[in-house]
């Protein structure tokens, strides 16, 4: 009966068009009333400690990152770095469309900015080069979800503080699960692609490649600053946040000078508004699973799904498999902040590492960014791009599928993610 108050409450909200944050909080009154011990009190006090985390101060921060990026030129140059050494290939737009989301999914770690930056710079130039407009979109948005799986990634930090697991070693698990997204889009683009007839780019002269990486050099050092501080302890992933935004800022105010102090008040601006969904969200689900946790809802769930509790294997396939559904109704941040608190529990009880969990858990919530009806980041793609959302979803599959391929052979051989995760120690 807890469960069918949780579900029934939490949907019905929704379907009335409730935003998120709203529904989580009339989701959390009505297991108080069915429970009996309804308190304000509870509310208020929940949403207050929900939002006063540290960590999750990195929000913010690499959010204004990404900002800074996309005006002061960095995400064109990464752009432009990629062309040069790969462009001339067939397909050649396709390849530097997956180089250009891993390096920048390596500096902002938001979905939707990278996406809607590379769909704008690179969508104009696939249509003009008779590439298949809709199965382009599709591999900038596909390409686009590595950025949560990537370090530094808003959802790492998310799930982190949800479920109580060191962010640092989140960080460093997500770097081979991310790249084999991109080698899994790049097979995928090449089985695609291989007979389109494309005009490639010319050619550039190794002089021309040699100028364009060294005009590229600052941006494409950004990634070493953060991941290196980390890594070496130099500083916290909260830390590092605020490194990469006054990295961004001047390298593109002073050295690329494309940066006008004119633009940054709204900068700041989009990012703080930005910021505010996500907090005003985060602190309405710690409301939520205060309350899931006293209901004893994990339990019940755990209850369910007993008979699989003695093979991690099967579990972890039904696990990835329910939040695979549920992602394709819910945004990214809502999924992780209502599902954690439930899952934990039982991967804890199940003796699955957390942080191996927890990479394969923000990547499956990824890809719930490209699977209709939701899909935030085939939104972006669509209203960059010009480009129905029919046309999109057709064009998606193929990169999608190769992102689901990925997850599967993660949840297969688990020491993808831990065995780089012990040398990187």
């Amino acid at each position: 009966m807890t469960i069918a108050v949780f579900l029934g409450s939490l949907m019905g909200a929704m379907a009335v068009g409730m935003p998120i944050a709203f529904a989580l909080m009339i989701c959390a009154i009505a297991l108080m009333w069915h429970m009996g011990v309804f308190d304000t009190q509870i509310v208020a006090q929940n949403m207050i400690v929900g939002a006063d985390n540290f960590p999750l101060l990195a929000i913010p921060f690499f959010l204004l990152a990404g900002e800074f990026m996309n005006a002061g030129g960095l995400s064109r140059r990464i752009v432009n770095f990629a062309l040069a050494w790969i462009g001339h290939r067939h397909g050649g737009l396709g390849y530097v469309a997956i180089i250009a989301s891993v390096i920048m999914a390596s500096l902002s770690g938001s979905a939707a900015a990278d996406t809607a930056a590379l769909a704008a710079i690179l969508i104009p130039m696939m249509r003009e080069g008779g590439y298949n407009v809709p199965r382009s979109a599709g591999l900038i948005a596909s390409g686009g979800i590595i950025a949560p799986v990537i370090p530094p990634s808003i959802g790492f930090i998310l799930f982190g503080v949800a479920a109580n697991v060191s962010i640092s070693r989140l960080f460093l698990a997500g770097i081979v699960p991310g790249l084999l997204m991109g080698l899994a889009l790049a097979v995928a683009w090449w089985i695609v692609a291989r007979h389109d007839n494309v005009k490639p780019f010319p050619r550039q002269t190794m002089r021309e490649r040699l100028r364009t990486s060294a005009d590229a050099f600052w941006a494409l050092l950004m990634p070493v600053w953060i991941l290196g501080g980390i890594r070496f302890g130099i500083f916290t992933p909260t830390e590092a946040a605020v490194v990469a935004a006054v990295y961004a800022f001047l390298v593109g105010a002073f050295i690329y000078r494309e940066l006008k102090f004119s633009e940054v008040y709204a900068l700041f601006l989009n990012a703080a508004k930005t910021t505010a969904v996500v907090m005003f969200l985060v602190a309405a689900a710690v409301v939520s699973a205060w309350l899931i946790t006293s209901a004893n809802i994990p339990a019940e769930i755990g209850g369910l799904i007993q008979p699989f509790m003695d093979n991690p294997l099967i579990l972890m396939f039904v696990m990835m498999a329910l939040v695979l559904v549920v992602g394709t109704a819910l945004d990214f941040a809502p999924t992780v902040l209502i599902l954690t608190p439930v899952l934990m529990p039982i991967v804890k009880q199940a003796g699955i590492d957390p942080v191996y969990f927890g990479v394969l858990f923000i990547l499956n919530n990824a890809i719930g960014l490209i699977t209709p009806p939701v899909g935030i980041v085939l939104n972006v793609v669509c209203g960059v791009g010009r480009i129905s959302m029919t046309d999109v979803i057709r064009g998606v599959h193929p990169f999608l599928l190769a992102q689901v391929g990925v997850l599967i052979l993660l949840i297969l051989f688990p020491q993808i993610v831990l065995v780089p995760l012990e040398f990187l120690r």
